[in-house]
């Protein structure tokens, strides 16, 4: 709950460019079918970053105070009269965006693509960094036992790799490239493996990040250049370390060069799943690819994929442990710290905090 004993609600809300302030946030009223959860687990996110040092996401933009954070898990308070799947008391990770289930896209199933969606801490709709969150019992999802609220919280990092190999029908004859070890890669290089890919090569700039990359279970790594000049050198070495064709290559940073070494580095008839999006815009050597009929896929979140995370997570077959570097708790200095440590990257990977 607050500070000082009090049962106020507290939250850290995003009022300017780098400013942070832990403030009163009142809750909403929790409807027949809702929830009322204490936040245990909250994960920084690179978008958090984005809108603390710019006030913008992508098309997103913060236009007056607002709540942030949304990968999160915790622990049920209060049950609205309708949900009967649910107790006070039982620990759950929430799925951050509610879609409406009325467009012909929520009715088809593509839910993450709806235009209605109202998404933990995207403008103007408030997050989860808080002592409390009312969130609809449907996008709550009961921890196995075994499972940590923090790795409830990775969930949703996790799912973002899962939802790619699922777009990208990854299996056990799927060679896996991944261009990028930063959180998203890393969680998607765990993901393949746990869709049974037999071989995953995941390249970066970064010799801090290639070795966590080698150590979470990558058959190989390569260092890659920064130079777009150096793209056919890339793929040369990147080629040479997979020993043969590449069915799959998930560009998880999203710029120039690592798509152009995607699109280079893919076998004829292979995937290139574009998942991080670095620039807003890329100048791409599409025709060569499109000639070797390379699909190009795009995702957007995720949709279903927290019961296959909480699987994954509940057998072994994923381990995020390893990926939650830095620790902090819920006061205003370590709120500040927690966000310039994330921003600083180095050797933080996934920045979480214990509430």
């Amino acid at each position: 709950m607050g500070k000082g004993g009090s049962d106020e609600n507290m939250a850290a809300w995003l009022l300017g460019v780098n400013t942070l302030k832990i403030q009163p946030f009142n809750l909403p009223t929790l409807g027949p079918h809702d929830v009322r959860v204490r936040m245990k687990a909250v994960g920084i996110c690179g978008s958090d970053v984005h809108y603390l040092k710019t006030m913008r996401c992508a098309d997103f933009v913060v236009k007056e105070p607002m709540v942030i954070g949304h990968e999160c898990a915790g622990i049920i308070d209060e049950v609205g009269g309708e949900v009967k799947t649910l107790v006070p008391g039982d620990r759950v990770a929430l799925e951050p965006g509610i879609s409406c289930w009325r467009c012909d896209l929520c009715k088809e199933g593509r839910y993450n693509l709806c235009p209605e969606m109202k998404f933990f801490a995207t403008p103007p709709v408030h997050g989860s960094l808080a002592n409390q969150v009312v969130h609809p019992a449907d996008l709550c999802f009961k921890l196995p036992d075994n499972i940590s609220l923090e790795e409830g919280a990775m969930c949703e990092p996790l799912s973002v790799g899962v939802h790619a190999c699922r777009r990208a029908n990854v299996g056990p004859e799927t060679n896996i490239l991944v261009l990028g070890a930063g959180p998203i890669g890393l969680v998607t290089l765990l993901a393949a493996r746990a869709f049974g890919a037999p071989r995953i090569v995941i390249v970066d700039v970064d010799d801090y990040r290639l070795s966590v990359a080698k150590k979470l279970g990558a058959d190989d790594i390569v260092k890659v250049s920064i130079n777009i000049q150096d793209v056919a050198t890339d793929i040369e070495n990147i080629q040479k370390a997979m020993g043969g064709g590449i069915d799959v290559s998930f560009d998880c940073a999203g710029f120039n060069k690592t798509m152009s070494t995607a699109l280079g580095a893919t076998r004829p008839g292979g995937k290139v799943c574009l998942v991080g999006m670095g620039h807003h815009e890329m100048t791409v050597p599409l025709t060569p690819a499109a000639a070797r009929e390379v699909d190009v896929i795009g995702i957007f979140r995720y949709k279903n994929t927290w019961p296959l995370c909480l699987e994954f997570l509940r057998s072994g077959k994923i381990d995020v442990k390893p990926l939650i570097t830095h620790r902090f708790g819920f006061s205003q200095k370590e709120v500040e710290e927690a966000f310039e440590t994330s921003a600083r990257g180095g050797d933080a990977i996934k920045v979480m905090f214990n509430l």
